[in-house]
């Protein structure tokens, strides 16, 4: 079944008012991204022993998978589980498909809107009429006579079809600025992505190494407990000969004992990191064993440049900056109601009985019109809505530049503490090489009976000490260069996002004013 076209006039007037749609333009500021508050290099970038600096080729090397560079393949399996498996990253993409797939539905609103209809009505309607050959003449006895009515009923159907159209033509670009709002907003959900990614692979290596921290103090308490069940037998042996009394033994025997009790107390924290690892991963605790290894005695060089390459690298800091694009659109989105709305309407159809020849010239009805509405009065509720995206916008600007300030702010403690846990590290040598020093020369000195026991067990509890300090320290450097692995931004670039074309179809339908806008 053809249906016939609008008349050569209709199409005249469509055309006379393409120009009038191609010259529309979108009202509202255009963005420029605000400057951010930024110095020109850290203040704690310092070569320090064991770290290093302005490496570009090494950042490049990265290229997002940061964790390679502490050469661990069991590390690098872990973290290449979390962009799949962990489920809080799950989430936040399924939020970035969700802004992704609104910006089909806002952009839905620029074409035009076509509907068809089939109707069916049967309407029947009643009247009385005069007819004096069948009426019934009646005598009022008074001379005068009345003619009756007879009721007759009238029954008729009406078959319709057609299509019908309307178009928003969005001369003021109301809609143009919803749909940059959304593409921007779908930009930052996509930051967040990554941010939550680089987040959670952050926590996942902090993890990692503090379960290694617990593995080399396990092992340490344990090389101190064969130590101190030698320092028993030597006791004892003296005990055997006379030459010491009972309360040397059993001192050493408490030193051995309680040392043996904190070796066992690791195993509580380890677990919870083995626990906490296994999530990170998307993986059930019982699912995953961790077999013991050594916390690294060398901290790998992380490449560090100038802090306004923070602007690129740190997602959360790309995320607050598209954030104030759309902000910035939502601005003109509010200005363009202030305008007139503009809408073609158009119907084509055919009405009439019997349905079998229905379409046909006689039964055509077509209608093509424009309309604009304008609100008159509204209480000021156009200005307040302006008001409110600017304070929006005024409020993500802050948010954004606050954004940049914590970023330097966790780059320069990550610099500071790398800096000074290097001079720590090497101060704590001496004392630690001090410290078992005094625990061989005690040992002598109550072998040739010049010193009592009680002098030897503060020299090993002193040395002990010193070497858990010394762990405690390797562990605060290696956690800290993962740290700032996470401040400087884990390798990411924003050219990484999502580009505003990619998240919009090329369409030929799409009016020539609407596809130059999408830069």
């Amino acid at each position: 079944m053809m249906i016939q076209t609008p008349s050569r006039p209709a199409w005249r007037t469509i055309l006379l008012l393409t120009p009038l749609v191609l010259s529309a333009c979108m009202v509202g500021p255009d963005y420029k991204r605000p400057t951010a508050i930024i110095s020109p290099k850290f203040k704690e970038l310092r070569p320090a022993p064991g770290w290093q600096y302005a490496q570009p080729s090494l950042a490049a090397a990265q290229k997002g998978k940061w964790w390679t560079i502490y050469n661990d393949p069991l590390l690098n399996s872990l973290e290449e589980r979390v962009a799949i498996n962990n489920q809080n990253v799950a989430q936040y993409e399924a939020q970035y498909r969700e802004a992704r797939a609104a910006i089909n539905s806002i952009r839905a609103e620029l074409y035009p809107t076509l509907s068809g209809s089939l109707s069916f009505n049967r309407n029947s309607t009643g009247r009385g009429s005069r007819n004096a050959s069948s009426g019934v003449l009646v005598n009022y006895g008074s001379g005068s006579t009345e003619t009756s009515y007879t009721p007759s009923n009238t029954t008729e159907t009406t078959y319709g079809m057609g299509p019908t159209a309307s178009w928003d033509l969005d001369l003021w670009g109301a809609i143009r600025r919803q749909i940059q709002a959304q593409v921007t907003e779908a930009q930052a959900t996509a930051a967040d992505l990554a941010n939550a990614t680089l987040s959670y692979q952050i926590q996942l290596a902090t993890a990692y190494f503090n379960l290694r921290y617990q593995d080399s103090l396990k092992d340490l308490l344990h090389r101190n407990v064969q130590f101190y069940e030698r320092s028993l037998q030597i006791t004892e042996n003296q005990f055997q000969a006379g030459v010491a009394d009972p309360t040397t033994v059993l001192q050493a025997r408490t030193q051995l004992e309680q040392t043996r009790a904190q070796e066992i107390q690791t195993g509580i924290t380890r677990s919870q990191y083995e626990h906490a690892i296994a999530v990170l991963a998307g993986e059930t605790p019982a699912d995953l064993n961790i077999a013991p290894g050594m916390l690294p005695r060398s901290i790998p060089a992380v490449p560090v440049s100038v802090p306004a390459t923070l602007l690129q690298r740190r997602p959360d800091i790309a995320a607050a900056e598209r954030r104030m694009e759309e902000y910035n659109a939502k601005i003109g989105a509010a200005i363009a109601a202030f305008y007139p709305d503009v809408k073609l309407t158009a119907s084509y159809s055919y009405s009439g009985d019997p349905v079998g020849a229905l379409v046909q010239v006689a039964n055509r009805i077509w209608s093509l019109g424009a309309a604009a509405t304008e609100t008159i009065f509204e209480g000021g509720a156009r200005t307040a809505a302006v008001h409110e995206a600017n304070a929006s916008y005024n409020a993500y600007t802050a948010a954004y530049r606050q954004t940049v300030l914590t970023a330097l702010q966790n780059t320069e403690d990550q610099l500071s503490n790398l800096r000074i846990l290097a001079d720590q590290a090497a101060q704590q040598e001496i004392a630690l090489a001090a410290a078992n020093r005094a625990v061989s020369v005690s040992m002598n000195q109550y072998l040739a009976g010049t010193e009592i026991y009680t002098t030897v067990i503060t020299a090993e509890v002193t040395a002990l000490s010193n070497a858990e300090t010394a762990l405690a320290i390797q562990q605060s450097r290696i956690v800290d260069s993962v740290s700032l692995i996470g401040a400087l931004g884990g390798g990411w670039d924003a050219a990484a996002l999502p580009s505003k074309d990619s998240m919009q179809m090329d369409n030929p339908f799409l009016p020539s004013f609407i596809q130059k806008d999408r830069n």
